[in-house]
């Protein structure tokens, strides 16, 4: 049991994972068969097995126990670390409101001490957490923080601590942030600059969580799907040759979505992998995934597929970052299902994407959200109406006309255009058309 806890922080660096969760489910195993309990060691080894395991009650257990047994003892150190994967476990399963208390509480105890390290990391969670309620602005100031005082000569410390290296994960998390507030090139470099400091650290875990938190869905909302290739392949790739089962399941997700949205033929009748399976052990926050894989659905022609999906997590998850895109995806899905009055049940969501995108301050789900509307309200003869809903929007933007979004837009606003001077030009606006507006 002592030397599985000494041995802890070896693994960790080496994200030697499924050795450390081992381990460390054998120690726990033995406590109480002889001699007396060492509650210090039992802590560390409750971490260890909290922040090595992929199994959901098996890592809110560990880190219920790790956090008790730190309090009374009075260790400030295992009581961050049991903070930080208390909030982990939350918000992966999209329990977004209940992690939130714990990346405060870390925040808060962080700021009682001297550790420049546990305070940056304090800001940083708090950033996390901001990003996925939906506050792009204080998550900014958060991550900013971060990256104004952070001095890059400790990086081991916080990979043994609290699993990832910080930099790299709160420049992942400031890619994310600054797409959502419309600012798709510097979103791309801030991605690519994530991935280089996690190739310096020689951390595979944080190699993994740049690509798969901020490189991957990056390159699928710019519309580069080369890139998304690419970037996916590098995820399994790493993530099978150090056996991280998490990021190599992640991976293989991300890489069925880039096959569907790439149009291969035969995409549309191969199963793709559940969202949500009740059989796996741990999904890390799905709603990464959900709406990349709710559009490449629509792509292969498999909107109920779609459709269900939407509703199964907008009833089980609490709203956050990706509601008014998920709002979005279900009105544009029950339009490619042609249905009888389908326009009157659209519109209402769009619209409430649009007011809920406008309350985030996520400039770029605001621009999905007005040109779904803006083509809907075109095609109910609405024109001027439509104008009056996509332009002021397409206006606020400062750079990314390259991006698949913006050039939609532009494609939308130039056919309206044209109508206004051509009232009686036919406009296609049946189903094939909003399908490939779509996608």
């Amino acid at each position: 049991m002592a030397l599985t806890a000494a041995a802890a922080p070896l693994w960790m660096r080496l994200s030697l994972i499924e050795e450390s969760r081992s381990r460390a489910k054998q120690a726990l195993g033995a406590l109480g068969t002889g001699g007396s309990r060492d509650p210090r060691e039992e802590m560390k080894l409750h971490a260890a097995l909290g922040a090595s395991t992929s199994n959901d009650s098996e890592m809110g257990a560990a880190y219920t126990n790790a956090l008790a047994i730190a309090e009374s003892l009075g260790d400030t150190e295992y009581q961050l670390r049991a903070l930080v994967g208390l909030y982990y476990f939350h918000a992966a399963s999209s329990r977004l409101r209940t992690a939130l208390p714990f990346a405060q509480r870390f925040h808060d105890l962080a700021a009682t001490g001297s550790d420049l390290s546990a305070q940056l990391f304090g800001e940083h969670l708090m950033g996390l957490a901001k990003h996925f309620l939906g506050d792009q602005t204080g998550a900014r100031r958060h991550l900013g923080r971060v990256l104004t005082h952070y001095i890059a000569t400790d990086q081991g410390r916080d990979v043994i601590r609290f699993q990832v290296d910080v930099q790299v994960s709160t420049l992942a998390f400031l890619a994310r942030v600054l797409w959502l507030q419309g600012f798709a090139d510097q979103a791309v470099r801030t991605a690519e600059t994530s991935i280089e400091e996690a190739q310096a650290t020689g951390h595979a875990t944080s190699l993994c969580y740049a690509l798969a938190i901020a490189a991957c869905p990056i390159s699928l909302w710019v519309g580069n799907l080369a890139a998304a290739a690419r970037y996916t392949e590098m995820l399994v790739d790493h993530s099978r040759k150090h056996s991280l089962a998490l990021w190599r399941d992640f991976g293989s997700r991300l890489q069925r979505v880039v096959v569907l949205k790439g149009s291969d033929p035969e995409a549309g009748s191969l199963p793709l992998p559940a969202v949500f399976d009740e059989n796996a052990e741990f999904n890390f926050n799905p709603l990464f995934l959900l709406s990349e894989l709710v559009e490449a659905l629509a792509h292969a022609g498999r909107i109920a597929e779609g459709l269900a999906l939407l509703e199964e997590w907008i009833v089980q998850s609490d709203a956050g970052c990706d509601t008014p895109e998920l709002l979005r995806l279900k009105g544009e899905l029950l339009l490619l299902q042609g249905t009888s009055a389908v326009a009157e049940t659209a519109e209402p969501l769009f619209r409430q994407a649009l007011d809920e995108a406008r309350r985030q301050q996520a400039l770029s789900w605001e621009l999905r959200a007005a040109t779904s509307l803006a083509r809907l309200l075109n095609q109910e003869g609405q024109r001027t109406d439509a104008v009056a809903c996509l332009e002021p929007v397409y206006g606020r933007f400062t750079e990314g006309f390259g991006t698949a979004d913006l050039t939609a837009a532009k494609q939308l606003l130039d056919q309206l255009s044209d109508i206004r001077i051509r009232p009686r030009q036919h406009v296609a606006n049946d189903r094939t058309s909003r399908h490939s507006a779509l996608l």
